[in-house]
């Protein structure tokens, strides 16, 4: 009985065989190997990016050689403001208004919750989260380069009473968010001022 099983199985791997059939053999993937292969897929996708014109948009240079802003000095938007100044601009943040080109005043700086829907209960189940930015722009003459500015931003989120803590940090992720999209409008409209 044995005999005929090891038999039938070997007559089964000649007739594939025969057939024309391709025998699997097992190919193992070191980590190694995968990682070269990540990097070349890597590489190639940054010279097909590259070849078709693509570049990372970067920010835009300020027409001011030198900038004062009114920042409080714990907001946050201030600064990523300030960093993002120091680190890919032209511009130089000045401590003193009137050695500055330009001026960057901020009116009003806002985060807003508020609840936009409930649950059959009575409960809040969806709020609505604002970050509100008021700013003008002054030159060295107070000379107004930009009116009065307001720049809002909404996120949704849910709530749930079993996954506060969680809720609370996907609260603080949006409100990061929401403060380095604020910035990057900001420079984007202090560049475009025609002076």
């Amino acid at each position: 009985m044995v005999h005929g099983n090891v038999f039938a199985a070997a007559d089964a791997c000649a007739a594939s065989a025969n057939a024309g059939a391709a025998m699997e053999i097992p190919v193992r993937v070191t980590a190694s190997r995968r990682r070269l292969l990540g990097l070349g897929g890597i590489a190639l996708a940054g010279v097909a990016a590259a070849g078709c014109g693509f570049k990372l948009r970067s920010s835009a240079a300020l027409p001011f050689r030198t900038l004062y802003t009114n920042f409080a000095p714990n907001s946050a938007v201030g600064a990523e403001f300030r960093r993002f100044i120091r680190v890919a601009q032209d511009t130089q943040l000045v401590d003193d208004p009137k050695a500055a080109e330009g001026r960057l005043e901020v009116l009003g700086e806002s985060r807003e919750k508020e609840v936009v829907g409930f649950t059959s209960t009575g409960r809040p189940r969806e709020y609505q989260l604002r970050l509100r930015f008021r700013f003008r722009v002054l030159d060295a003459q107070v000379n107004e380069l930009l009116p009065p500015t307001e720049i809002i931003l909404r996120r949704d989120i849910t709530s749930s009473d079993t996954e506060i803590v969680a809720k609370q940090q996907e609260e603080e992720l949006l409100y990061r968010e929401m403060q380095s999209d604020l910035v990057q409008q900001l420079l984007r409209r202090l560049a475009a001022i025609k002076r």
